[in-house]
């Protein structure tokens, strides 16, 4: 059996990650092991290696953060996370090592396996961010891994262009996408009680992660989303916390200040969790801020995402996304876009771009094939002129 070791660090990967750990899981050729990591272990952010308990074992839990969300804390961090997992992989021997994405931990993650010769397969690179420091750790991670799992052809091109060997480079569409369509999501009255918290007439699920490529630009920016979404009427706002980046803790200071003072209108998660999350958009007008939720899995729901600043720049957008600067005038000037009868007609038309929902089985079906014996060394693919 090869030993397939996923590595999750955060709520919103685990969420992506489950049916193929699912799927990992339910097949007689491959056994899972899972190591989680990051904010999963912090009580700041919720603790959610219990809810990943619930359905998995867990083979390794890694501490690593540390009570600083600045630079130097960050790059602390990242040193305790690569000597753990150099620690964890020399005793769970693994074949290979899934990972997803573009997280300082995850680069972490890869790094160790590099060096102990393990194979590794990355999921959902290619892709560009230009406001985060995600974007170096992602193509790094690309040119450490063996075999790609993208999201569109269009990243499995920039993949390739990278010089990564097309035979090891497979588009299968966003992971997101593969839950809207397996989870039983839950009704109104069942999400209502679920947050303890009614819908409005409108509604908008917010979250606003720091744009790590600028300096202290956090509580100046979302000020300014803030004081214009204190101005909407009859709307509701359901705040998701920021992820453990430079600068997060501002930004959830500042949720839990607004939310105190306008209890009425408001409330507030640290991880909503995926089933929450995404039965959320159902019931939302917008998801508004500058996650990439808001371009991979809100398109499916038919509904707008208001695309704040500079986080997301680069990546694949669906004709639902609207991209505005980050003042509190064009904000508002977004969400009276939203609201028009043209957008609104354009909602019912528009797709989203990542894929049809079928990436775990491919992956799987990859994997299994790959010949990991032989896959260390690898060439440069130089591009034909």
């Amino acid at each position: 059996m090869k030993r397939i070791c996923v590595v999750t660090g955060t709520r919103a990967e685990y969420g992506l990650l489950f049916w193929l750990l699912k799927e990992i899981e339910a097949d007689g050729e491959l056994q899972l092991q899972l190591i989680v990591t990051g904010m999963h272990l912090s009580p700041e952010f919720g603790l959610t290696y219990k809810e990943i308990e619930k359905e998995f074992k867990i083979d390794k839990k890694i501490e690593m953060l540390l009570s600083s969300d600045t630079s130097v804390g960050i790059s602390k961090s990242m040193g305790l996370a690569q000597i753990s997992f150099a620690e964890s992989y020399e005793e769970l021997k693994p074949d290979i090592v899934v990972v997803l994405g573009d997280r300082y931990e995850i680069l972490s993650a890869v790094s160790a396996a590099m060096i102990a010769r393990i194979p590794i397969a990355h999921l959902h690179g290619g892709e560009t961010t230009e406001g985060a420091f995600d974007e170096s750790i992602r193509h790094s991670i690309t040119k450490m891994s063996h075999v790609h799992f993208t999201a569109t052809e269009e990243y499995r091109n920039r993949v390739i262009q990278l010089g990564e060997h097309p035979s090891r480079v497979f588009n299968v569409g966003g992971m997101g996408i593969e839950n809207i369509k397996r989870l039983k999501l839950l009704s109104k009255d069942e999400f209502e009680k679920s947050i303890d918290f009614q819908l409005n007439k409108k509604n908008i699920l917010v979250t606003f992660h720091p744009v790590t490529l600028e300096n202290s630009t956090a509580k100046e920016q979302f000020r300014e989303l803030l004081n214009a979404i204190d101005e909407l009427k009859d709307t509701n706002i359901i705040f998701t916390k920021a992820n453990s980046d430079t600068d997060g803790r501002v930004i959830n200071q500042m949720i839990d200040e607004f939310v105190a003072k306008n209890s009425h209108k408001s409330v507030c998660f640290t991880s909503l969790g995926q089933l929450r999350y995404l039965s959320a958009l159902q019931f939302v007008d917008a998801m508004v801020g500058n996650s990439s939720s808001g371009l991979a899995e809100a398109p499916s729901f038919k509904i707008g995402t208001i695309n704040i600043g500079d986080r997301q720049k680069g990546r694949i957008k669906a004709q639902s996304v609207i991209d505005c600067k980050r003042t509190k005038d064009e904000i508002l000037k977004a969400f009276d876009k939203l609201y028009s009868d043209d957008f609104k007609d354009l909602l019912k038309k528009s797709r989203n771009p990542y894929g049809d929902g079928c990436a775990s089985n491919k992956i799987i079906e990859e994997i299994k094939k790959v010949d990991l014996l032989n896959i260390l060394k690898k060439s440069f693919y130089d591009l034909k002129v």
